[in-house]
């Protein structure tokens, strides 16, 4: 294709949401992945709208990228690894290959803090949904079942406690030691969470159940284990650009409508907030209409509402 008008650093649901917006658009927009969306991993989504009996990750997004690239989205795997300033515009490199833009949208996404496992019984026990990284996504499929988290400071008491409204069976265990404040273990002891201190030795999925092995000897056996190790935004090459830091090394919640680069926007869950599918759906369609209508701005066009 000719030099895009925009292009969308990744295919997760707001990269290809703003992809297919911009086609629409009638413009001209190429989307760069590394094929690691995270969106990719995930064994069946019961909150998407409009898919009643669920939807796998992998499924949604090759469904997007069919929408997207049937009103003329270019998709292309590709790592970006530098982003310059050049002129009216950005150059992107990668791989030994450079790509030039006058709109940029980055829906780079997050990179999740796991638990240590072989990955191919990583993949399966996220397959097999015994062990769970969202518990807003899919806290709901463990209502009256015994769930577990892993870590045990301020990450790990939040989850425990938000994941309690659907059981009365919830245990917190430390990942190395606890850091728990006074209020947050009175809190924890109050919703009726058990907490069990003593470092993580190791873990052992099966096909229905994990079972937490502690270096003090003690093991425990849950239906779903949630890990709360946080997340890695993988905003770094829009910092480095200038965009605005929201927390931690999110970019600014209000990213969709201009990250604070002339030319800039992101999407997703790159950008601090709710790291949901819809929202990344609205971030991409947020993003794409305020780069198309920026366009038109540069070429001289009226703006519409």
């Amino acid at each position: 294709m000719d030099q895009p008008d925009v292009i969308v650093v990744g295919a997760g649901p707001a990269g290809l949401t703003a992809a297919l917006y911009l086609a629409r658009y009638h413009r001209r927009v190429l989307v760069l992945h590394d094929g690691t969306s995270r969106a990719l991993r995930g064994p069946m989504a019961h909150n998407v709208p409009g898919f009643p009996d669920g939807i796998a990750g992998k499924a949604l997004v090759q469904i997007m990228e069919r929408q997207a690239m049937a009103y003329g989205a270019t998709i292309a795997e590709a790592r970006v690894e530098d982003i310059q300033r050049s002129g009216d515009g950005f150059v992107l490199s990668g791989g030994g290959r450079t790509w030039r833009t006058r709109a940029l949208i980055m829906a780079t996404g997050v990179s999740m803090n796991e638990v240590d496992l072989p990955d191919a019984v990583h993949e399966k026990a996220i397959a097999d949904g015994v062990l769970r990284y969202c518990p807003i996504c899919d806290g709901y499929e463990g209502t009256d079942r015994k769930m577990g988290v892993i870590g045990a400071d301020t990450n790990g008491a939040a989850e425990a406690l938000f994941l309690r409204q659907y059981t009365n069976d919830v245990t917190l265990m430390p990942l190395a030691h606890s850091e728990l404040t006074a209020d947050e273990t009175a809190q924890l002891d109050q919703a009726g969470v058990t907490v069990l201190h003593g470092a993580l030795d190791r873990l052992e999925p099966t096909p229905d159940t994990m079972t937490v092995h502690l270096t003090t000897g003690r093991t425990v056996t849950v239906d779903i284990l949630y890990p709360a190790l946080g997340l890695r935004p993988r905003s770094e090459l829009a910092l480095r650009l200038g965009a605005r830091r929201g927390e931690g090394d999110c970019l600014a919640e209000d990213s969709p409508f201009g990250a604070g680069v002339e030319g800039l926007w992101a999407a997703g869950d790159v950008v601090q907030g709710l790291d949901q599918i819809t929202v990344a759906m609205g971030h991409g369609a947020v993003a794409a209409t305020k780069a198309h209508n920026w366009l038109r701005e540069q070429e001289g066009h009226a703006l519409r509402k």
